[in-house]
């Protein structure tokens, strides 16, 4: 699908790319902290970039995308796979530091959920075009599995059940459908495409000022030990899995670089509102994101860095 590259890619270099991304989210923080815009303001943008602005975004890339499946099946394989093991991973927290049940099925979240806003921004900042169509495929691929499993673990202590979060979640609705509209064939009339990339262009800074206005510390929600544990699965275990299985199964270049940087994602904003939404208390979660988001700055770039020693 996208041809590997062996070129040289120093760690300074590629953080200097990724930072407009990171000021954009310092921008949304200071905005929140020190404007009088109010917090329905912030909540009003969540929701719009969560319900229209990154499906519309998702969808597009997703139908558009040139997708060789032969030639991204190991990347996808390998994006389930450090997935998976995040997940296992987060829930050892439990018999490990004799967690509340409650308090796991949120915060689990934050070791193999992902920020999917920064992911595609960084992603087109460093790679362009074609770095965002081939995160798109990865992030489109794990979103619904990262959904179900969070999902899954929350349905307990929510109201509407398993099967009903799954099926009205936006962004696992525009991923099957934007992947199932590209297997199909079918073409995009070009009102919808136009359409759909104006909302498309708005979504990631959007989204990224929005993560900044939600960062926040939460104290009292568990033991430091614990979101120490899920800050280093997060950061540092499952991106080193992806780069040890980029390695065994031979994925080099862009797509080495795009899926270290799919596993070095900080958790994601939206884990915060689905753990309220769920169990109604996020504020171990919303710790989670903002010390993650923070950190991330620093390891995603020696993360990328590495993607070209695979």
């Amino acid at each position: 699908m996208i041809p590997a590259r062996h070129d040289n890619f120093p760690r300074v270099a590629t953080a200097l790319l990724i930072l407009p991304n990171f000021v954009l989210i310092l921008v949304g923080l200071v905005l929140a902290r020190r404007f009088d815009f109010g917090r329905d303001f912030w909540e009003g943008l969540e929701k719009l970039v969560y319900y229209v602005l990154f499906p519309a975004l998702l969808f597009r890339s997703l139908a558009l995308a040139r997708i060789d499946f032969a030639a991204t099946a190991w990347p996808i394989a390998a994006a389930l796979a450090f997935t998976l093991a995040g997940f296992g991973l987060s829930l050892l927290a439990g018999p490990v530091f004799r967690l509340d049940r409650k308090l796991l099925a949120s915060a689990s979240q934050c070791g193999y959920r992902f920020n999917t806003y920064i992911g595609l921004a960084i992603a087109g900042s460093v790679f362009a075009t074609q770095g965002v169509a081939l995160a798109a495929i990865l992030l489109g691929v794990m979103i619904p599995l990262a959904n179900v499993l969070a999902v899954a673990m929350l349905a307990a202590h929510g109201k509407r059940g398993f099967l009903y979060e799954l099926a009205t979640h936006p962004l696992v609705v525009a991923s099957v459908v934007g992947l199932a509209w590209n297997a199909l064939g079918f073409p995009l009339p070009s009102f919808a495409d136009q359409t759909l990339n104006l909302l498309a262009v708005t979504a990631l800074p959007a989204g990224l000022l929005a993560v900044g206005a939600a960062m926040r510390i939460e104290s009292g929600q568990g033991p430091p030990a614990a979101h120490a544990w899920w800050l280093a699965v997060k950061l540092g275990a499952v991106p080193a899995i992806a780069w040890g299985l980029a390695r065994l199964v031979g994925i080099d270049g862009i797509e080495a670089r795009i899926l270290l940087l799919c596993a070095a994602l900080p958790t994601a904003t939206n884990a915060y509102i689905v753990a309220v939404r769920m169990t109604g208390d996020g504020r171990a979660v919303a710790t989670q994101v903002t010390i993650g988001t923070v950190l991330s700055m620093f390891t995603i770039p020696l993360w990328l860095s590495l993607g070209g020693t695979t």
